[in-house]
């Protein structure tokens, strides 16, 4: 039988460290994920404490906080696509598109337009442009505001003309 007393400081831990997170106090709000943890792990807690590592440069750490929230639910997609990029930011761009595929296959995963902009940036990285032509044009269908995908669709088809 779970504690609803831990659950309770979890989430209340958890709130607090994403208000630290956005505000810019990323060591402090790393403590507060973690303390969220202690009390009841979560994959949203352990991806978000990925992402505050990542923000620290500490990728290889982050990484295994997103294994972590896989662990917990395969079906989130968010740290796969987290596991992506901060393989991206280590320039192991091979072993990124797997994990941005992982990520479009997740049944619980609100940005897919994220992973497709994101395995764009991969093979335009690795020169293969229509690849990535492809993969910013299936972003910009999906969500057609995103602006990353927008101006990275833009710029490389005005390269290739």
């Amino acid at each position: 039988m779970v504690d609803k007393d831990k659950i309770l400081l979890a989430v209340e831990y958890f709130e607090k460290g994403y208000r630290l997170h956005i505000s810019g106090d990323v060591e402090k709000a790393i403590d507060a994920y973690r303390k969220s943890i202690n009390y009841y792990p979560t994959p949203k807690a352990h991806n978000f404490l990925g992402w505050a590592l990542s923000l620290l440069g500490k990728y290889e750490e982050a990484i295994e906080e997103c294994k972590i929230a896989i662990e917990l639910d395969p079906d989130y997609g968010n740290p796969y696509n987290d596991i992506g990029t901060y393989l991206v930011n280590l320039n192991r761009y091979d072993e990124s598109i797997y994990w941005f595929q992982k990520a479009l296959q997740a049944r619980d995963y609100d940005s897919p337009h994220i992973a497709l902009y994101n395995l764009g940036r991969v093979f335009e990285k690795k020169g293969m442009w229509f690849n990535a032509l492809k993969y910013y044009k299936e972003a910009i269908e999906l969500n057609p505001d995103y602006p990353p995908a927008v101006t990275s669709y833009h710029k490389l088809l005005a390269l290739l003309n």
